[in-house]
């Protein structure tokens, strides 16, 4: 049993680096769109290893942390979808470094698509 809880401290130490890890890519992206590509990685993998090595430690309450993680994978990344979006519908500004901007694109030819069918 030793070896388990072992396992699981390492387990949530790596947890616990990936999400200071995010915490300092937060601070040096450049714009808001990479800022929430960067926070939610690196907070969806760092919560989801301290917890699993928080399962790991405490046995008796891992079918709860299972819940917990299945949670996790289905919220984040939609939020942060949801999050980048409403950023970019308001005009919020990309860094100069950004190079594609596929949702620009699909807008333009929306609008393009649009204005044919009503002309006609």
């Amino acid at each position: 049993m030793e070896t388990l809880q072992i396992i699981g401290a390492f387990i949530t130490l790596i947890g616990s680096i990936f999400l200071l890890l995010g915490s300092v890519g937060l601070i040096r992206m450049p714009d808001v769109f990479t800022r929430i590509q960067t926070g939610t990685k690196a907070s969806t993998l760092g919560t989801l290893l301290s917890l699993l090595g928080i399962g790991l430690i405490v046995p008796q309450i891992l079918l709860k942390i299972v819940l917990l993680i299945v949670f996790i994978l289905i919220t984040n990344p939609v939020s942060s979808h949801m999050l980048a979006r409403a950023a970019h519908f308001i005009g919020i500004k990309k860094a100069e470094v950004t190079v594609v901007d596929k949702l620009s694109e699909f807008r333009e030819t929306q609008e393009n698509n649009t204005q044919k069918t009503e002309a006609e």
